[in-house]
C-alpha cells in the first residue's frame, strides 16, 4: 500500500459533512484549546488510569468468570475491543461530562467524541471526521496508556474504511498535529498476572475451598496489595469470596502472615506504617514482626 501523502497546514480540507475549510495546527485551533483548557484543571492521568481499570475489569468480569488478564486465550478478541465502549461512559463518569449528541459528549459547548483502541489505531466514523477527538491508546503488552486530542480533520485519515466506514487517523496527524492530555501513564497490574502458571492454576481451580485457595493467593503474594475485585475473582461463582478471605485471618496467623484489610483503620494504620497506602476493600498479607504476632487488625 502506498504511504499516504496528507496536505500540508493552511490546506484546503473537504469533508462530506462540512464545508470547505483550512487545515490548521492544534496551536491555532481556538476550539482544540479551549477543551485542552478544560482538561488541565483535571488528573486527567489518574482520572483515565481509573476509568480504564475499571472498563477492563468489567469486561474480564473476573467475579463471574475467573478471569485476570485481557490476553489470556479465554478473552475472545471481540471483548477486548469492547473496553473501548465501556471506556467511553467511565470516562463520562469520573470527569463528570455529559452524554450528549451529535458526538459523545461536549465540553465548553464544544462537541468532543471519545476513541480508545488496545490495538494499532483508532477508527473514526463519518460524524467525527473534521471533530475534536479524545484518542486513547492502550498497550496491553507494556501495561500502559496515554491520550491524545486532535481534531480529526478527513484530510488526516486514511483512505481505506473498514465494514462499518470508519476510517485510520494517520501516523503523521497523530504524531504531528494531536497534543497529549497525558503522556505515557502505566496502568496496574492485576496481581494474580504475578503468579506462575503453576501458582494460578492452584489458586483458581475449584477444589480446594476458597480459604485454603485464598490463603494460597495471600502466600504466593505476600507485599502486594490485593483489590476486592481480586478476591472476588479467586471465588469466582462461589458464596461470598470476601467473607472467605476473612476467615483465612487464622490459618494465616499460624503461617506467620497478618492479613491486614482496608475497611479496617487498624489495618490501614498498620499497613501505611509500612510503606503501603491501603484503601477500603483492599487486603495486604504481611510477614508478622516478633513482636507483633498477637496482632490482628
Amino acid at each position: 500500500m502506498p504511504k499516504l501523502v496528507l496536505p500540508e497546514l493552511g490546506a484546503l480540507c473537504v469533508s462530506e459533512h462540512l464545508p470547505a475549510h483550512q487545515l490548521i495546527g492544534p496551536e491555532d485551533d481556538l476550539e482544540l484549546q479551549s477543551v485542552l483548557g478544560w482538561f488541565r484543571s483535571h488528573p486527567v492521568d489518574a482520572l483515565y488510569t481509573e476509568a480504564i481499570g475499571n472498563s477492563i475489569d468489567y469486561v474480564l468480569d473476573g467475579g463471574r468468570t475467573g478471569r485476570f488478564d485481557l490476553q489470556l486465550p479465554t478473552v475472545h478478541p471481540g471483548e477486548r475491543a469492547s473496553v473501548g465502549a465501556k471506556l467511553e461512559y467511565e470516562v463520562l463518569r469520573v470527569f463528570d461530562l455529559p452524554k450528549v449528541k451529535p458526538l459523545d459528549t461536549v465540553i465548553n459547548g464544544i462537541p468532543v467524541d471519545i476513541k480508545a483502541t488496545t490495538t494499532g489505531n483508532w477508527t473514526i466514523p463519518s460524524e467525527a471526521h473534521c471533530q475534536l477527538c479524545i484518542c486513547t491508546k492502550i498497550e496491553l503488552s507494556k501495561n500502559r496508556h496515554r491520550t491524545l486530542l486532535v481534531r480529526t480533520h478527513r484530510s488526516w485519515l486514511q483512505e481505506g474504511e473498514n465494514k462499518d466506514g470508519k476510517r485510520g487517523l494517520a501516523a503523521h496527524a497523530r504524531d504531528h498535529w494531536s497534543e497529549p492530555l497525558y503522556d505515557w501513564t502505566p496502568l496496574p497490574v492485576n496481581p494474580l498476572r504475578y503468579l506462575t502458571d503453576v501458582q494460578a492454576a492452584e489458586v483458581l481451580a475449584d477444589k480446594p475451598g476458597q480459604v485454603k485457595r485464598l490463603l494460597k493467593m495471600f502466600q504466593y503474594l505476600e507485599g502486594r496489595v490485593i483489590p476486592r475485585n481480586v478476591i472476588m475473582t479467586v471465588g469466582a461463582g462461589k458464596d461470598d469470596p470476601v467473607r472467605r478471605a476473612r476467615e483465612a485471618r487464622g490459618p494465616a496467623e499460624q503461617l506467620g502472615l497478618n492479613l491486614l484489610c482496608g475497611d479496617k483503620v487498624e489495618s490501614r494504620e498498620v499497613a501505611a506504617a509500612h510503606g503501603y497506602a491501603l484503601r477500603p476493600g483492599e487486603w495486604l498479607a504481611l510477614r508478622q514482626e516478633a513482636d507483633q504476632t498477637n496482632a490482628s487488625p
